[in-house]
């Protein structure tokens, strides 16, 4: 079913984007709590990117979507434009929870509109959840 690989494909690729935009902001941190929760995200989007290529194995021999090099420019020039004259705490969550929004739109898009198998559901749901559980934690330091 080319739904699956196409699903998990996008759910790989957020999870990367998630790391990278992390590696970006984590240069312009300056508060010791803001910077373990963010560490612990990474390690979620990690963990979960890992599952999801595992999971794809089941699927297809071809490698999984990666964020490509414009991509990643794309995610560091929009936060370097965002940060250049604010990198309070404040700024930092905002604009970590306008990017976690956006994941969590995406997967329930791929939810609401797309069939897939039952293991392919349950990663998406797990991607899902856990971008919500940083949603609520990152407000606190708006």
């Amino acid at each position: 079913m080319d739904n699956n690989i196409d699903i998990l494909d996008e759910l790989h690729k957020g999870a990367c984007m998630g790391v990278d935009a992390l590696d970006f902001i984590f240069p312009k941190i300056k508060e010791d709590n803001f910077k373990k929760l963010l560490e612990k995200q990474k390690c979620e989007y990690e963990n979960l990117a890992g599952r999801i290529n595992e999971l794809y194995r089941d699927y297809t021999t071809k490698d999984i979507h990666k964020t490509n090099a414009m991509e990643k420019l794309m995610t560091w020039y929009g936060i370097q434009k965002d940060t250049m004259i604010n990198t309070s705490v404040s700024n930092l969550a905002d604009l970590l929870i306008r990017g976690t929004n956006m994941g969590i739109i995406e997967g329930k898009k791929i939810l609401n509109h797309k069939t897939m198998d039952k293991k392919v559901h349950k990663i998406c749901t797990e991607y899902i959840t856990m971008q919500e559980k940083y949603l609520d934690r990152l407000k606190k330091f708006l």
